[in-house]
């Protein structure tokens, strides 16, 4: 067991001065490799803590304008619910002006013109008066 321990060098034990020099070199390279190796460690993780910084500011943002878009959406879809269903009721309106139309032209004999209703949610593209304006928020309702 005694033969396979190594002698240690201390420098002070009579070793090779030239070669104590050898290693001291080596070591305080080492260290010095080891102190840069660390900076860059650190650079990194500041670097990597200030991106992650970043993304969760502009994810932020993202929810908050996917939420407004969503709350726009929302309202809109309930604005155009209401718009068909005010389509609804005037077709309705016309139909049964129509069966009075239809009515009042048996009884006098007279000729009258009775307009055909068209169907907007056939062709939902097709807009039959475009002169009205569009209204927008609560004048639309006050109709």
């Amino acid at each position: 067991m005694a033969s396979n321990q190594r002698p240690s060098s201390s420098g002070s034990e009579g070793g090779d001065p030239h070669m104590d020099e050898r290693k001291r070199k080596r070591m305080l390279s080492n260290r010095e490799s080891a102190r840069r190796s660390r900076m860059r460690k650190q650079k990194l993780l500041e670097d990597l803590t200030d991106e992650v910084s970043k993304l969760q500011g502009a994810n932020e943002r993202l929810a908050q304008s996917i939420k407004v878009k969503e709350e726009a959406f929302i309202e809109m879809e309930a604005a155009n619910d209401v718009l068909k269903a005010q389509t609804m009721e005037l077709a309705d309106r016309l139909r049964f002006l129509n069966s009075i139309l239809e009515i009042a032209e048996e009884v006098s004999g007279l000729s009258v013109d009775i307009p055909q209703i068209p169907d907007p949610l056939l062709k939902p593209w097709h807009i039959p008066h475009p002169i009205h304006p569009i209204l927008s928020g609560d004048a639309m309702f006050l109709q």
